[in-house]
């Protein structure tokens, strides 16, 4: 219990010693009970000028509830504290189990014994490195700090909320750290940082940036900083002046004896006082019952020597007696002094009785062990501060933070992409004006916009030829009506590089492919499993000529038709079989045979029961059952699917296979959405 400058938890040096004093706390006098009863050998301290003691009574188990740490030549120690009640209980169940202890396993110490209980709170990851280290003496547990997500007054704005650091972390290093990461942009999303740490504990705030995900953040500082480490058990300690490495069991066992020892050596200390206080008890009963003869002896004796000498050899007293009775005082020969010496005498000759059957018996030790145990975790247990979260195993890995929800993903032309929760957008009738779905400018306008599941891979397909590759998580929520971030800043497009296509993929192991079509109708077929690993700068996806572009990119399962159609309203049927699958680097066969003013506007794979949706450019749609269009082989002509007059419809700018029950989100050029039924 310190009273000055003992330092603090943010790196601050605790003042030179003739500024502090300290006095031991009633836990700490625990551990010196009984230290006065010879319970412990004592040796000369470093200069030979005082002994002290080779080892405490501890009447708690101090090497686990305090811990320790320290290094010596080729070994070191690192324990970590314990919760008092915890361990106070584990150490009463080796009591109950003492002659059955073979039988005990560490997963009966652990239903008493949680792990280690650290005073700065916080998490422990998993009870793998717990349990290792309890059986063996070695293991690694992973700490974490307590973290919560705060929503700030101003709205789409988070904070998150420090309260609890790992053990012998230093806060304001921590802090620097943080500070570093964010200036370096190695911690992207952070905004402000603050220390509001006072008298009623530890608060660190660190403000998020609008649309930053909180998750993915509060990964990146368990990743990148001290918030989450890792405490290397080592449990290595003296047995009988050795060094040994100790399973928890061992521990607790080697206290127990410990305390055995201590208890036998001051029953052994109390029993020696005890019998020669009865002894002299006895003379002193001896000498009141002679009262006259022995006041005679001492009046006709020339000394006190003289007198000592005559009272052992006429009352056969010892000399330690004899003595005594020549020290007492006349007050004591009262008869009410003669009963209290009675009284003193008996209760002396009970409380011998009570040493010699305890030392006879040593499962009574044990009893008392036990009961000194009980009595500590009465008054010195209390609840556990640092969380053991099962199951953890300290990977920091964002798929485990952030849920696997449905979304919308939209892109623009100009390149700006944003992810929104499907729920968002709600279903409305036909006809309906919509609600705004995105912020654009007046020369930009939305190109792509589909749903999928956060944790699925995106596989953006360039005019280029290239792909690149991205988790849909790591888009930006930015809110409904935010214009989203510049592509640019997520993938590695180059500067004159334009998405044409992002595919979602959720299962990399089926057998399915890619089917790629250009804008001047060439088409090409590749496996799946060609774009599970994309680097950083992308790969080639297809050969393309000068003059063409990559435009779609669908996922067929083997067995599918695909349909094309065309801005003059041609349509073509064929089976995937007829274009085979091809490398990456292969440029493809041609499709369908297209007239010279007329490209490819679409494409889609055609499903059982399902109908071709199109859409002209001035807002015109029509669905057609795609039993309507009969398989073909192909790089054939096609058959007409728009009898309407161009100039009126305006030419087919998308075309989509569809089921009766699908819903579809129509943008318009200036980001007006609106979901509707087909």
């Amino acid at each position: 219990d310190g009273q000055g400058n003992f330092g603090s938890v943010d790196g601050d040096s605790a003042a030179a010693m003739r500024y502090t004093e300290a006095r031991l706390t009633a836990p700490a006098m625990e551990l010196l009970v009984d230290i006065d009863k010879e319970t412990v050998d004592f040796k000369e301290n470093f200069d030979a000028s005082m002994q002290e003691p080779e080892v405490l009574p501890a009447r708690l188990p101090n090497l686990l509830l305090n811990g320790g740490g320290g290094i010596a030549v080729g070994m070191a120690t690192n324990i970590p504290p314990h919760n008092a009640t915890e361990v106070c209980n584990a150490a009463i169940f080796v009591i109950d189990n003492w002659t059955r202890l073979d039988d005990v396993t560490v997963d009966d110490l652990m239903e008493h014994i949680k792990g280690p209980d650290f005073p700065t709170g916080g998490q422990i990851l998993g009870t793998e490195g717990i349990k290792s280290a309890f059986a063996t003496g070695r293991g690694r547990v992973i700490m974490r700090a307590h973290a919560e997500v705060e929503e700030m007054a101003r709205a789409g704005r988070h904070a998150i909320i420090i309260t609890e650091i790992p053990f012998q972390v230093n806060k304001a290093s921590l802090i620097e750290k943080i500070a570093e990461l964010v200036h370096e942009g190695r911690l992207i999303g952070i905004s402000d940082l603050r220390d509001e740490s006072d008298r009623d504990g530890m608060r660190i705030v660190v403000e998020l940036k609008r649309g930053a995900h909180p998750a993915k953040v509060q990964n990146q500082l368990f990743k990148y900083t001290q918030l989450q480490a890792t405490f290397g058990i080592n449990t290595l300690a003296l047995v009988d002046g050795s060094p040994r490495l100790l399973s928890l069991k061992q521990v607790l066992r080697f206290y127990v004896e410990h305390r055995h020892e201590v208890i036998r050596r001051r029953t052994v200390y109390e029993l020696e006082k005890a019998r020669a206080r009865a002894h002299i008890l006895e003379g002193l009963l001896k000498a009141l019952d002679h009262l006259d003869q022995v006041i005679e002896t001492i009046r006709r004796s020339d000394s006190a020597e003289a007198a000592l000498g005559r009272l052992v050899e006429r009352f056969e007293l010892t000399e330690i007696q004899a003595r005594a009775i020549l020290d007492m005082q006349l007050r004591r020969l009262a008869a009410l002094e003669r009963q209290k010496i009675t009284d003193e005498y008996n209760e002396i000759r009970a409380h011998i009785g009570y040493l010699e059957d305890l030392l006879a018996h040593p499962e009574k030790i044990l009893a008392l062990i036990r009961a000194d145990l009980a009595e500590g975790r009465d008054r010195f247990g209390d609840a556990r501060r640092t969380v053991i979260v099962a199951g953890a195993n300290g990977s920091l890995n964002d798929e485990d933070l952030i849920p696997n929800t449905p979304i919308f993903v939209t892109v623009t032309e100009r390149g700006y992409t944003k992810r929104v929760p499907a729920e968002t957008y709600r279903a409305q009738h036909r006809g309906g004006k919509g609600i705004t779905g995105m912020a654009t400018r007046d020369e930009d306008s939305v190109m792509h916009c589909f749903a999928c599941m956060a944790h699925d891979d995106l596989l953006f397909f360039t005019d280029k030829g290239k792909v690149y590759q991205q988790r849909a998580y790591e888009l930006p929520d930015v809110g409904r009506t935010a214009k989203g971030t510049p592509l640019i800043n997520i993938v590695q497009v180059e500067a004159d590089e334009r998405v044409t296509t992002i595919i979602p993929v959720r299962d990399w192991k089926k057998a399915d492919y890619f089917v790629l079509l250009t804008e001047q109708g060439r088409i090409k077929r590749v496996g799946l499993d060609q774009f599970r690993h994309v680097r950083p700068s992308g790969l080639i996806a297809i050969n393309l000529d000068t003059d063409d572009r990559l435009r779609w990119v669908k996922m067929t399962h083997g067995d599918d038709d695909v349909i094309l159609i065309t801005e003059l309203g041609q349509a073509i049927r064929f089976h995937e079989n007829g274009v085979r699958p091809m490398g990456r680097a292969a440029a493809g066969v041609m499709a369908i045979r297209l007239d010279a003013n007329d490209r490819v506007s679409g494409m889609d794979v055609c499903r059982e029961g399902a109908d071709l949706l199109v859409i002209t450019s001035n807002g015109y749609g029509k669905r057609t059952a795609l039993g309507e269009y009969g398989r073909q082989s192909r790089f054939g002509k096609g058959i007409r699917t728009f009898a309407r007059a161009m100039d009126q419809t305006g030419p087919i700018v998308e075309a989509r296979v569809v089921q009766p029950t699908d819903e579809i989100t129509v943008i318009s050029a200036d980001g007006m959405v609106m979901r509707t039924g087909v």
